[in-house]
């Protein structure tokens, strides 16, 4: 009988988190009367872009965290056929960031691990769509972690210096000070429940646990195979836009 000799892959997560709760202050004047996820791009929502790419990826659930005009989020969500399952994560009475946010809605996250995807960000997929190229890379026993990034060469509207260094096995580690780093985080990401153990529900960024599975060597990165545009503030939109058109 033959055996597949891949030694890691597993089939796309179900379920996949969307964070939809922040207050957009970098994307102002266009968060003063809509939430950022509802702003538009090329005539489509930040939203329904971010829960396209889980669809197309295979995910069929998604749980959508709530805090800024929280009533906007959902009532949109259930004016549309998004094609996936929906349930909220609310968080009106306090906004709890990246990580507290995705720890508060783990009891709805059914698959381990679980994609995460941020809802300010524009995939274009690529021969492999992103959420599958995440699972066909993921090793449970080396990984705790694993980002989707793009080369900062290919990061269409961001204007940082990068995120990520990836040695040849795909493990990452932090850009340093006043240096420039080849990788930027995408906003998707797949996610082991393990790596939120002992961990207490309040408000904390994703960014210390990345760096708590980078110092143990379980922090691992893929390269995205499509084109990604960094649309987190109201200038970078029409730039998207303008990019998108060409398309």
């Amino acid at each position: 009988m033959a055996t597949n000799p891949k030694p890691f892959g597993i089939p796309v997560p179900e379920v996949a988190m969307v964070l939809a709760a922040g207050l957009g202050r970098r994307m102002r004047p266009l968060t003063a009367t809509r939430p950022k996820p509802l702003v538009e791009v090329g005539g489509k929502t930040l939203l329904d872009r971010a829960l396209a790419t889980l669809r197309s990826g295979g995910v069929r659930r998604a749980v959508v965290n709530v805090h800024y005009m929280a009533d906007q989020v959902e009532s949109h969500l259930a004016a549309r056929d998004t094609g996936l399952a929906i349930r909220i994560s609310d968080e009106r009475a306090q906004l709890l960031e990246t990580g507290g946010g995705i720890l508060n809605a783990l009891p709805l996250l059914d698959a381990d691990p679980f994609l995460a995807i941020n809802a300010d960000n524009i995939w274009v997929e690529g021969p492999v769509p992103a959420a599958r190229l995440l699972a066909d890379r993921w090793d449970d026993a080396a990984m705790d972690a694993l980002l989707l990034l793009v080369p900062l060469a290919r990061a269409n509207c961001h204007l940082g210096r990068g995120d990520f260094h990836m040695d040849p096995l795909g493990r990452l580690s932090r850009r340093r000070p006043g240096r420039i780093a080849p990788f930027v985080f995408t906003g998707l990401q797949l996610l082991a429940h393990r790596l939120f153990a002992g961990e207490e529900v309040r408000p904390f960024s994703m960014n210390r646990l990345w760096d708590r599975a980078a110092a143990a060597g379980r922090l691992f990165g893929v390269v995205h195979q499509g084109l990604w545009f960094d649309v987190g503030t109201a200038a970078a939109v029409a730039r998207a836009e303008a990019l998108l058109e060409r398309l």
